[in-house]
């Protein structure tokens, strides 16, 4: 049974998890703005100094394995149709480059301003994090849960949580912060 979770709360994995997929799902709201939604997930996999230590350690559609095969990104869904996770990434804990000791999993909606979208015009947005047995097991065994409930009028990217390691031990911290300037800010912030 999966744990679900609420903004700031942190949790630890369950130490038997060697393979992890975090899918991440959505909705968007009736919008008559003549553009689809493109809602992009992205992986940050950050040093002790919270910055990426080179520009492979960046993960997302342009960028599809992290060093190492130690993060994967399984493909860009540019509508964000169908049900259940719109979009996923697996991580190889067993991969990781030592530096990396967080991995901060973002959302971000693509030509936001030029399409004058933000997360306020997107609902039903999740995170979660399943136990996979290998990277072609694409459903896991959910063990925690992230709903995003808050209501991001203006922003236009989101760190919706991050995984860290804390005493050789791999914890979640459901974060749920909103910035403006879409996948730039977010840059900006990580290196």
């Amino acid at each position: 049974m999966a744990i679900n979770l609420q903004k700031g709360q942190r949790v630890s994995l369950d130490s038997s998890i060697s393979m992890a997929l975090v899918g991440l799902g959505w909705d968007t709201n009736k919008y008559d703005g003549g553009y689809d939604f493109d809602l992009d997930v992205s992986a940050f996999m950050l040093n002790a100094m919270d910055k990426i230590p080179s520009d492979e350690y960046f993960v997302f559609y342009n960028n599809l394995k992290g060093p190492n095969n130690s993060v994967i990104h399984q493909g860009d869904n540019l509508d964000g149709t169908g049900d259940g996770d719109d979009e996923v990434i697996v991580i190889d804990f067993t991969k990781i480059p030592p530096d990396a000791v967080k991995i901060a999993i973002c959302v971000t909606i693509h030509d936001a301003m030029e399409r004058k979208q933000n997360f306020g015009q997107v609902s039903n947005a999740y995170v979660r994090v399943a136990k996979i047995a290998n990277e072609f097991d694409l459903q896991g065994e959910e063990q925690l849960r992230f709903d995003l409930e808050e209501e991001f009028s203006i922003e236009t990217s989101l760190v919706v949580c991050e995984i860290y390691k804390k005493n050789g031990e791999w914890k979640f911290n459901a974060v749920g912060a909103g910035y403006q300037g879409g996948l730039e800010a977010l840059l900006n912030m990580y290196n």
